[in-house]
């Protein structure tokens, strides 16, 4: 009983001081965003005055939230398909085939993640620039431009801030995926090959449904990060321009806030966190599988 006694003593010195830094930094902040959502406060005031749901009333009539929001969602669907697709296949390349310079592939892939979203968002800002960017330059090339293409322009800022996020996470779920894959056993592999299973069938009836445990943590982990990593990209390469096209919620929320509207603005964040939740939630349902073990 001493022992016991002694041993949840030293437990809970060991995690009190981890527990406060939550409870002050996390759970504090996030019921005063609950909190702050039911009340208006100007920008040069403590003041506050409640207002109830007129905050949450005004969300359902802001054609810019709704557009920020399926920019939001656009990203986090295209770059999560996207990414995770590259991920797979390029680790199931570099994890089954014989490649020389596996090594040097795993570094050249990952040395994107280790970089910061500033430095990425400057490298492909370069790359997309109108008068002497790499792309211009390269599609020049092929084809003679009387105009330059605006790759950051209404029509394709989407599409540049896709392929800029896709770059930056490629490689962090390729190094993890080939530490799963190199974990299954040869001897099911050899045993699928003599039953005639090609390559293809391999990896989706052997690889695919023993890592599932570990796509399906990662896939959660990269949906919820994405919305983070949207806004920042945004504000790095974008700044939600041109006319809003690539304003997405945090950064439409960030805005809201620096015009004043502090309860709107938490009204905001409380809709993204209740969609974070609701989507985490989704798909863990959704990737629900019987947990295979060999």
């Amino acid at each position: 009983m001493k022992k016991n006694r002694g041993r949840n003593r030293f437990l809970a010195v060991c995690l009190a001081p981890a527990s406060i830094l939550f409870f002050l930094f996390m759970i504090v902040p996030t019921f005063n965003v609950f909190r702050m959502s039911l009340f208006e406060k100007g920008a040069y005031t403590p003041d506050e005055t409640f207002v109830g749901l007129r905050n949450f009333q005004m969300l359902l009539t802001d054609t810019k939230l709704i557009r920020s929001m399926q920019n939001m969602i656009l990203l986090v669907v295209v770059v999560t398909i996207i990414t995770f697709a590259f991920a797979l296949i390029f680790a199931a390349i570099l994890t089954r085939e014989k490649i020389k310079g596996q090594n040097f592939f795993r570094i050249v892939f990952y040395i994107p993640n280790i970089l910061s979203v500033v430095v990425v968002s400057g490298i492909f800002s370069a790359i997309y620039k109108p008068e002497n960017g790499m792309l211009n330059s390269i599609v020049g090339l092929f084809r003679k431009m009387q105009d330059p293409i605006l790759w950051k322009g209404e029509q394709l800022v989407m599409v540049s801030l896709i392929i800029a996020m896709v770059w930056q996470a490629i490689g962090y779920y390729m190094v993890m995926y080939m530490a799963s894959m190199s974990s299954v056993p040869a001897s099911l592999y050899e045993s699928a090959g003599l039953d005639g299973a090609g390559r293809l069938t391999q990896f989706f009836q052997v690889t695919l449904p023993l890592i599932w445990t570990n796509i399906r943590t990662t896939l959660t982990f990269f949906i919820i990060s994405t919305i983070n990593m949207a806004f920042l990209f945004v504000k790095a390469m974008t700044s939600g321009g041109p006319n809003g096209a690539s304003e997405v919620a945090l950064s439409y929320m960030y805005s809201q806030k620096d015009a004043g509207l502090y309860g709107y603005s938490m009204a905001i964040g409380v809709v993204i966190f209740l969609f974070s939740f609701a989507l985490s939630a989704l798909v863990n349902k959704v990737t629900e599988r019987e947990v295979l073990e060999f």
